[in-house]
Formats: structure tokens, C-alpha cells, sequence
């Protein structure tokens, strides 16, 4: 059975917990989705989603927890959503602790502040997808390794590296689960 974690920290954890639980059923695998807060919990995960909030506080909350070190090591794939998407970047142009497994520069808030949040449909995995935009970050440059998923008026919205996936946007806070099924066939 594989283990999906969510980084317990801060932001939407409930609603990734939730949907990652339902697109388990979905996909009809033996799986289930738990809450991780200490660097032992995520080491037994085969995977970890990392949800929105405040980036600097979570990746201060990280190193403090030595999160940092043990995701680098343990090298499990990992779901980064707007707040995770910035932290999964190896550069961004706000100074804050990060991961640095995806190859991209991230800007922090590239479409406005939280009452510039909007929903917007976009296209992503050839599907059409409600984008929930809040505070969301956007990639200014990506490697040559990384795949883009998504753009949003010329802004790179999604992208992956690897099984690693990083997105500007909410996909845990609508109904469709088609991004959450995406990462765990990713871990299978």
C-alpha cells in the first residue's frame, strides 16, 4: 500500500487530504492519504503534497523540523501547490528558505495579492481544468528538464520535473480530482 503525505504545517491541508482520499477511491488502489508534520512520518511516505499558504513560514517551519534535509534525501515525489510550487523552486525573487528540486524561478504573487484572487479555466494534462488563482505564483524560467504543463496569459502556471509537479494554482479546492489521480499514478 502506498502512503500519501500531507505536509501538516499550514494552508489548505484538509482539503488536500480530502481530495487526495478521493481520488484514491477513484483510482480503486490500495492507498491512503495521511497527515505528516515530523521528518520520520514523511520518511515513511511514498509521496508528499505540499499545499498553499505562506511560503516563508512554511519553509522556516521546515527548516526548523529538518523537513528540508530529510525530503532532499529521501527523494519521494512531491505535488507543490501555489506556496508549494515556490518552495519546490531552486530560485525565487523573495529570500526564504526552499527545496530546490524543480529546476524554476518562481515570482511570488505574479498575478496580484489575495483580493486579485480569481478562477479561471485553463488547459492542462490536454483537459480542461478550474484553475483556483489565490495569491498565486507564476515560473520565470524553468531548466531544460522541466516539462510545462500550463500557461495562463503567458504566465507558466504548471509544471514538472521528474514526478515532481508544481502548480500556481488551488486544484484542492474544486471538485475535480484529475490532478491529484495524475500525481498518484505518478508514485505507482
Amino acid at each position: 500500500m502506498i502512503k500519501i503525505g500531507i505536509l501538516n504545517l499550514q494552508g489548505d491541508v484538509s482539503e488536500h487530504f480530502k481530495m487526495t482520499k478521493k481520488a484514491i477511491k477513484k483510482l480503486k488502489i490500495e492507498a491512503e492519504a495521511i497527515k505528516v508534520k515530523k521528518k520520520d512520518e514523511i520518511r515513511s511516505c511514498d509521496a508528499l503534497i505540499i499545499s498553499g499558504g505562506e511560503s516563508t513560514v512554511i519553509g522556516k517551519l521546515m527548516e526548523k523540523e529538518n523537513i528540508i534535509e530529510t525530503i532532499k534525501k529521501e527523494k519521494i515525489p512531491i505535488m507543490g501547490t501555489c506556496a508549494g510550487m515556490i518552495l519546490l523552486a531552486k530560485e525565487t525573487d523573495h529570500k526564504q528558505p526552499l527545496l530546490g528540486i524543480i529546476d524554476m524561478k518562481v515570482q511570488r504573487n505574479a498575478f496580484g495579492r489575495q483580493r486579485e484572487s480569481f478562477e479561471e479555466k485553463i488547459k492542462i494534462l490536454g483537459k480542461e481544468f478550474n484553475g483556483i488563482f489565490i495569491r498565486a505564483p507564476a515560473v520565470t524560467r524553468t531548466g531544460p528538464k522541466v516539462k510545462i504543463l500550463s500557461k495562463l496569459n503567458d504566465k507558466i502556471i504548471a509544471v514538472k520535473q521528474g514526478k515532481n509537479i508544481a502548480l500556481a494554482f488551488h486544484p484542492e479546492l474544486g471538485n475535480d480530482t484529475l490532478l491529484h489521480e495524475h500525481f498518484i499514478k505518478e508514485v505507482l
